[in-house]
């Protein structure tokens, strides 16, 4: 794949080199800032100054002009020329000797009084272009002897040279290149790497310089270049490495330069260029009679042996786009990042790179190739409306984005794109998708995030993407008016109230969802869309959108649409509804109001009469209007007087008489009856009713239980006291106990059983003078047993108790005798703590004084002492 990187410029043409003299040929150059130096085989130096010339369509060309030329009187072809630049001398080897000419006068320098100018038996010689030496007026040279296997390292100064190095090679030297302490040479069969400081060296691999010419080139730093078998130009460092990959020339080539990132090398019949970035074959200009080609301070010049020509390369810039225009992207790419270091950074990051990458981009988003082109949108910074712009209508109507000019790419738009293929446009917006997704939470959007989050909306929306609705319930930027007309042609209704709720809309929200739910619009997004309004009532701050609404909740299902009243959340921003408004707005919706006052009284534990009074007669009524029922479902009915009996127990915020007079006459609500009898402290007509009207002694035995639940344990024995005496009551009218079953075994056994399980709840000695005389200890024998324990307990208990009291005594008054108690009419009792008024006392342990009656009254206060108290007859 080939691409123009360099053009090549006439410099020096033959006429003004040699004019008319055909047999004169050029031998060598050296280029020095403008300055050119030619060398040719009459023995003569020839000094042209160098001017670009830059055309009005930037085309680059070179005007030559001849300032000297000087004969140097040995009559053989001048070798070699180098510059130095600092001592304003050409070194020249010319019939095997170096000598030093005038860079000006083109003179030859005499010899110094201390030393000679001139080095003879030469066969070529190099400059160390990184000098180890730190003298500004002095050349380090190195050169290699004809005469002896040997190579010279050489300090050139003005007028004079001074050897100070003298290395030995294994073979005879005849090519070499310099490098601070570091000798690349190219021996006869091999090449060397030679550190001519500490005298170590590195073979490199083999070559024979008998059957092509060798190649010794310094490129960078510890670097070299060099012509291997095989037609290779082979790279290797100081330590003998390369650490680039070679490249593949040709088997004759002659000469060799780097003009970064390319090497340019010459053959007899062309100048081929490959890069070394990837290797690659870039470009191939035709040169005949070519036989010199060098870089000078990366100029790079060629000589025929007639004319001088300099290799121009391209802007790198211009370059890159035309492998851009070729779609060649990874070459494109490559020389991209290779040229960083030839480009001003700070114009290559912020300019010319950036936008080499979002080109890059395009072309593999038009291959199709997406994972490549995300990431160079992604390097490049793309702006992502360059990308959206491609697709028709994705841009909201109110955005001012216009196309980059230059355009990054060759599309109209993505039907352009696609040419018509369905397949590849549905793979573009599932990548357009996919790629807003990722940007659009970062700061690449920053300043067009109405247009991603829209342009997102209209995709999600067509493609019928999960997304949406995530979309739409966090935070977005969507413009409502490019979005409703979209969502509406696909029929995204309940996303569209989301977007309304999202504006502020909610009343507009509520109303599109209603329409669905009713099938006047068609949306299967949700099929609990429902509930969901209902949800969004419960959270709404806008009561006049809560009591807008309620109303078609509840008649689509009242159990539900209560939940706008009875689920909504407490919180401070939250404006809670007033409960005697809604119980009477609820009127009309019995059901629903039903579950409203439950929430009031059950949930909230809400503690006003007239909620729990109506509650009760809500389920009061649900119970009689099942009792009125020809055919009464008995499930419902057990269900519906549970709950009525449930919050008769456990409310104490009723009207017991109201309830009381609506059952007074329904002889099937006798259980319910007591309970309320119960709430008035009647305990007796409750129990009447439990024991001999319903004949219910479990339900007697529980009543006395809840009865007593809150109160001490005296009350409760109380009303078990009271409920043997109904058990035991022989004074009820004949008809009455025929009523209640015939005699009165059936009530005994019951008082057996209540006493052998609740033993601990009587005062036994009571029990006993209550108990018929006729009766079988057998059958009390558990109640007696208990009974007995319990009294040898609370007798034990108070003897210890009283030991205990005797003892503190007995301390407190050993006490009194190490320290006599003070008590003043200023000094307070520490339990009333009102001041004395006599002189007798109690001390408490640790000498504290008590009034005498605060004592008294505490130890009658004391559990112990009611325990002894209740025990105190004993059986």
């Amino acid at each position: 794949m080939f691409v123009k990187a360099f053009e090549l410029v006439p410099a020096v043409e033959r006429d003004l080199l040699m004019g008319d003299k055909a047999r004169i040929n050029i031998e060598c150059i050296e280029c020095c800032g403008k300055h050119l130096y030619v060398g040719t085989n009459d023995c003569f130096i020839h000094h042209f100054l160098l001017d670009e010339v830059t055309s009005s369509k930037g085309k680059l060309s070179y005007s030559a002009q001849k300032l000297l030329h000087k004969y140097l009187g040995l009559k053989k072809p001048v070798a070699e020329l180098r510059a130095a630049s600092a001592l304003e001398r050409l070194i020249v080897l010319c019939d095997g000797i170096v000598f030093l000419v005038d860079m000006v006068t083109l003179e030859t320098v005499p010899s110094a009084a201390g030393g000679g100018a001139k080095i003879r038996s030469v066969t070529a010689f190099c400059i160390n272009e990184n000098p180890v030496n730190g003298d500004p007026f002095c050349v380090e040279m190195c050169v290699l002897s004809s005469k002896r296997r040997t190579v010279q390292i050489y300090m050139v100064y003005e007028d004079r040279v001074q050897l100070v190095k003298e290395v030995t090679t294994p073979e005879q030297p005849c090519a070499v290149s310099l490098d601070g302490y570091f000798l690349c040479l190219a021996l006869t069969t091999q090449y060397v790497i030679l550190n001519y400081n500490t005298g170590a060296s590195q073979d490199l691999f083999p070559y024979n310089s008998e059957e092509r010419r060798p190649i010794v080139k310094r490129i960078s730093r510890e670097e070299f270049l060099l012509a291997a078998p095989g037609g290779l130009g082979m790279f290797a460092n100081a330590e003998g490495i390369s650490q680039r990959a070679p490249v593949n020339w040709s088997e004759s080539v002659i000469g060799a330069a780097v003009c970064f990132p390319y090497v340019v090398a010459l053959d007899e019949s062309f100048i081929t260029i490959h890069s070394m970035l990837d290797q690659q074959l870039k470009q191939t200009l035709s040169f005949r009679d070519g036989h010199i080609l060098q870089d000078f301070e990366g100029k790079v010049i060629l000589a025929s042996t007639k004319a001088v020509y300099v290799l121009v390369p391209l802007p790198l810039e211009r370059q890159i786009q035309d492998l851009l225009a070729g779609h060649r992207v990874e070459e494109a790419l490559i020389l991209t990042e290779g040229a960083q270091r030839n480009i001003p950074k700070d114009k290559f990051q912020v300019i010319l790179h950036k936008r080499i990458l979002q080109q890059a981009g395009f072309i593999q988003f038009g291959q199709l190739q997406f994972l490549e082109a995300k990431e160079h949108f992604r390097k490049g910074q793309l702006d992502v409306r360059e990308l959206i712009s491609l697709y028709p209508l994705l841009l909201p109507a109110s955005s001012s984005f216009t196309r980059c000019h230059p355009p990054l790419h060759e599309f109209a738009d993505l039907n352009h794109l696609a040419q018509g293929d369905q397949e590849k446009v549905l793979r573009c917006k599932k990548f357009l998708i996919s790629y807003l997704g990722e940007v659009r939470s970062t700061e690449v959007v920053n300043g067009c995030r109405e247009d991603v989050d829209t342009a997102l909306l209209k995709l999600y929306a067509e493609q019928d993407h999960d997304s949406l609705l995530d979309l739409l319930a966090s935070d977005n930027a969507c413009v409502l008016a490019d979005s409703v007309p979209w969502l509406e042609k696909y029929h995204k209704y309940f996303a569209l109230g989301l977007l309304y709720h999202y504006n502020g809309q909610d009343s507009a929200a509520v109303q599109l969802w209603i329409r669905v739910v009713d099938g006047d619009l068609q949306d299967s997004t949700r099929s609990d869309l429902y509930e969901y309004i209902v949800d969004f009532l419960c959270s709404s701050s806008n009561l006049d959108l809560v009591w807008k609404y309620a109303d078609w909740a509840l008649q689509k299902d009242p159990t539900v649409g209560v939940h706008v009243f009875t689920k909504r959340p407490a919180r401070k921003d939250q404006p809670e509804t007033n409960p005697d408004d809604v119980i009477t707005y609820l009127g009309k919706h019995s059901q629903a109001l039903l579950l409203y006052l439950e929430h009031l009284v059950l949930e909230r534990r809400i503690q006003k009469e007239k909620f729990h009074t109506h509650l009760a007669v809500m389920y009061l009524e649900r119970v009689l209007s099942l009792l009125s029922e020809s055919s009464t479902d008995e499930e419902q009915l057990t269900k519906a007087r549970e709950r009525l009996q449930a919050l008769l127990r456990e409310s104490n915020f009723y009207r017991v008489q109201f309830l009381l007079g609506k059952m007074e006459n329904c002889e099937q609500l006798l259980l319910e009856r007591a309970t309320l009898h119960g709430k008035l402290e009647e305990h007796d007509k409750a129990l009447h009713i439990l024991v001999h009207k319903l004949r219910d002694f479990s339900s007697a035995e529980a009543f006395c239980i809840w009865a007593s639940s809150c109160r001490d344990s005296e009350y409760r024995q109380q009303l078990f006291h009271l409920l043997l005496g109904v058990y035991l009551d022989r004074s009820l009218p004949g008809d009455a106990q025929t009523a209640a079953g015939g005699g009165t075994g059936e009530l005994e056994m019951a008082a057996v059983d209540l006493l052998n399980r609740h033993g601990e709840v009587f005062d036994a000695v009571r029990v006993l003078r209550m108990l018929p005389e006729g009766w079988s200890l057998q059958l009390l024998r558990p109640f007696l047993g208990r009974a007995v324990r319990a009294s040898m307990h609370a007798c034990r208990t108070s003897q210890i108790a009283l030991g205990l009291a005797h003892s503190e005594n007995v301390q407190l008054l050993h006490d009194r005798r190490k320290k006599p108690i003070f008590v003043s009419e200023k000094k307070g009792c520490h339990l009333c703590h009102n001041t004395f008024s006599e002189p007798a006392v109690v001390c408490l342990p640790g000498g504290v004084p008590v009034h005498t009656h605060c004592v008294a009254q505490r130890v009658r206060d004391s559990p112990t002492k009611r325990q002894l108290t209740n025990s105190s007859n004993h059986t």
